[in-house]
């Protein structure tokens, strides 16, 4: 960690959805803190509310109570305004299914962030294919998504991530669609993003890509079953051990 202090602190949120005469409730009373830096994974079964808590946590959404902070301001006190632009410049999202717009190529998918912030042409283009050549995807910028293989449409939704140096990474199941060696390699590029000083938040269901970071909250049912941390040994492999929730 870098020790620049908290990213996020959560303080009892809880989300609630009505579907008809029912209530689901999604989140149950969610506490934590995330520091600058941190590597967190975020881990759980389908349908246990660790989707739901990363759209809070990118901004998408807001708890039904409780209160998220994002570098001490409360996301439920921002306008929709205010949340979109921290959506722009503070926060980069990496999803499953990669997002990317079928009929632009690889760099004009990049440079849609730049284009939203209002950045100028001939910068948005610069920062595209600098962060296209960041994840190695900087002979493919002229393909469409169709062209490219499922790792380098991750690589590309990466890139897109990265190009306005977000400090928070947010990666929803970013391997799910990938075979074990491209998720392997997609896993190393999130690790050393980190070792860069990038926040990183990764949600998935799968235990060896959860151990990538350096702590996870196991989430069940809406509520934080467990911690644990990484506990590192000279010349061991890391273990884990839990920590008091």
């Amino acid at each position: 960690m870098n020790g620049d202090g908290q990213v996020f602190v959560a303080d009892g949120i809880s989300k609630s959805y009505t579907m008809g005469d029912v209530t689901v409730n999604a989140l149950r009373s969610v506490s934590f803190t995330i520091e600058a830096g941190e590597y967190l994974a975020i881990m759980g079964p389908s349908g246990s509310g660790k989707s739901t808590l990363m759209h809070i946590m990118g901004c998408l959404d807001r708890p039904t109570s409780g209160a998220l902070y994002l570098r001490g301001r409360a996301i439920d006190s921002l306008s929709d305004g205010e949340l979109a632009e921290i959506r722009n410049s503070e926060i980069g999202f990496v999803f499953q299914s990669f997002n990317l717009l079928p009929n632009m190529s690889i760099l004009e998918n990049v440079e849609l962030p730049l284009l939203y912030a209002g950045i100028r042409g001939s910068e948005r283009r610069t920062r595209a294919k600098a962060a296209l050549d960041t994840v190695g995807l900087g002979d493919r910028m002229h393909h469409r998504p169709s062209e490219v293989s499922g790792g380098q449409r991750q690589r590309a939704a990466t890139a897109r991530a990265l190009v306005n140096n977000p400090a928070i990474l947010l990666a929803d199941e970013p391997t799910g669609n990938l075979d074990t060696t491209t998720g392997k390699e997609i896993m190393e590029l999130l690790d050393a993003l980190n070792a860069k000083g990038n926040t990183i938040i990764l949600v998935t269901h799968e235990r060896a890509i959860a151990e990538h970071a350096t702590r996870i909250i196991f989430i069940k049912d809406g509520e934080i079953e467990r911690i644990e941390m990484q506990k590192q040994e000279d010349g061991h492999q890391p273990t884990w051990e839990a920590v008091e929730v």
